[in-house]
């Protein structure tokens, strides 16, 4: 939960910033010379980037929660096997094994989105985050009926 509330606490302090970088290039744009209404259009491209980049997140956040949720209802939610640090970080090796499991069933079901999902979370336990980035969203792209790319 502390999670969810810290991301939209910054997504709501980014939005507020997208405003305010906005109404700067409006006022550039304003100001009607060429070198402002250069730099007034290439300050509303900036918040623009961060609007589309903020809901992409957003929506790739809420998907694969969504599928957690419904493989935590079938009880297909992986079990937590990894062995810890004494300060209570994931043990590399035990990482490292759990991630060779998980992938070993990816192959043998490689159009089941709960085999992405699950290797999903084996590769950011592996602190693979683009990885794990990757294999949720095929995992999203599967359950949705949508084409994946080989």
């Amino acid at each position: 939960m502390r999670a969810k509330i810290t991301y939209f606490v910054l997504a709501a302090v980014l939005v507020v910033y997208f405003g305010l970088v906005g109404s700067r290039g409006v006022l550039l744009i304003e100001q009607g010379t060429a070198v402002t209404v250069t730099f007034g259009v290439a300050v509303l491209i900036l918040p623009l980037i961060g609007v589309w980049f903020l809901w992409h997140t957003t929506q790739f956040a809420r998907k694969a929660g969504l599928l957690a949720r419904e493989l935590e209802a079938e009880g297909g939610l992986p079990v937590d096997e990894l062995r810890r640090t004494p300060g209570g970080r994931i043990d590399r090796d035990s990482a490292d094994e759990v991630f060779a499991k998980r992938r070993a069933e990816t192959e043998q079901s490689p159009t089941d989105w709960r085999t992405w999902f699950r290797l999903a979370i084996a590769y950011h336990d592996a602190r693979d985050t683009p990885r794990a980035r990757k294999a949720m969203q095929r995992a999203i792209a599967l359950r949705e009926g949508k084409p994946v790319r080989a």
